[in-house]
This record gives structure tokens, sequence and C-alpha cells, in this order.
């Protein structure tokens, strides 16, 4: 958690940095033209991962596939596309990568292989938890689950 906080604090000012070293380089009117440029470009990649993905997606699920690829697919496209809208040289880096080809299967297969390293650990936890939950139960409420009793309304 603390990295995030430290990414979130240190990242603007990397941005920052970065766009006045490069219009010094470059000029200002250069600069702030490839910054709107880079914007304009994320718009459209937003728009068009949505769309793209929509479609792919409707079409696998009606060959009765789940769209899994599909959908990170599409959803690196999109953040490729919101890196691109961000003003700004590194992240504008970054979302390059994200619309690649070549690195948008990288980043797939590797946010992939995360997922389920996450999933398997979960799973882990929640039949280890299941079964401290069995073990720490009376003997009374192992075999039902059900508990028989009575209750009366009181009115006041």
């Amino acid at each position: 958690m603390r990295g995030f906080f430290l990414l979130f604090l240190i990242f603007p000012f990397l941005e920052l940095f970065l766009l006045i070293r490069v219009g010094s380089s470059i000029g200002a009117l250069t600069t702030l033209l490839l910054v709107l440029a880079s914007g304009v470009i994320g718009i459209l990649c937003i728009r068009l991962a949505g769309l793209t993905t929509a479609l792919n997606v409707r079409q696998r699920m009606a060959q009765g596939e789940v769209p899994t690829g599909d959908m990170l697919n599409g959803f690196l496209l999109a953040m490729g596309g919101v890196l691109l809208f961000i003003p700004g040289f590194i992240s504008d880096a970054l979302g390059v990568v994200c619309l690649l080809p070549m690195t948008r299967n990288w980043v797939g297969r590797r946010v992939s292989v995360h997922m389920m390293q996450g999933a398997a650990r979960a799973q882990h936890f929640h039949t280890q938890s299941q079964s401290q939950a069995h073990t720490e139960q009376p003997s009374s409420l192992r075999q039902s689950q059900t508990i028989e009793g009575e209750f009366e309304r009181k009115d006041s």
C-alpha cells in the first residue's frame, strides 16, 4: 500500500519534470502539441477498444466460449488509451506498451499468471478456513447446521 502512495505522490512530479525538460529542448508549443495529440489518440483508442471488445465478447459468448482473453485484451487497449490521455511522456510510454501487440500479449500473459496465482491462493485460503471451521465447531453442530428453537414476539 505504501508503494502505491509513493507512486501517486512521485509520478506527477516525474511527469512534470520530464515535460519541462522536453519543453526546454524542443519548445513549449511542440511539447503542447505532442501532449494534445497523445490525448486525442488516447480517446480514439478508448472508443475503439470498447467497441472491439464488445463485439469480440459477444461473438465468443454466442459460440459458447468464455471470452477471458478478449476481455483482458480489451482492458489493456483501454488502459493504453487512458494512459495516452493522461498528459505526460511517461504515461504515454506506458500507454504505447499497452497498445503494441507484442508487449500487450506479454503483459496479458503476466497478468493472467498473476491472477491464476491469486486465485490459487484464495482457493487455498478458502479450503483452509473451511477445514478450520469444521474442526472448531462442536460435534452437535458438525452434523446438522439447523438450530431448532422457539421464539415469542413481545410487543411493547
